[in-house]
């Protein structure tokens, strides 16, 4: 719950890391295959990292996996990336709430491409 009161959606799955530049590309895979209908990302704003250019790597794999996805027929529009310190509360809610609203309106993931999606 942030500091006013909003709470984060129900069916949002979270697996915490350090920093997301230890975010490794078959971790968003699986969470297609797995079932996930959307993958969002949540990181320091860049310059702000305590690894230095952690954040900046997320960047470059999130680039790469975006493009990867749509090789499987999964929109890129399913994959998100957003800046956010850990005292954006608000934000941080607020997205996950945004993410869930446009990952709603695509529909759910075709499972049939899913299946696929762990031998790439």
């Amino acid at each position: 719950m942030s500091s006013s009161g909003k709470v984060s959606p129900p069916n949002v799955r979270f697996i915490r890391l350090m920093c997301t530049g230890r975010i490794d590309p078959e971790f968003v895979m699986k969470g297609f295959q797995s079932g996930a209908d959307g993958v969002v990302i949540l990181g320091c704003h860049p310059g702000d990292c305590h690894y230095k250019e952690g954040n900046y790597n997320t960047l470059r794999r999130v680039y790469l996996l975006r493009r990867m996805l749509s090789q499987f027929g999964i929109e890129e529009k399913r994959l998100w990336l957003e800046w956010i310190s850990a005292c954006e509360t608000d934000k941080f809610v607020d997205t996950l709430h945004d993410m869930v609203r446009e990952i709603k309106a695509l529909g759910p993931l075709n499972k049939g491409i899913t299946h696929d999606v762990g031998r790439y």
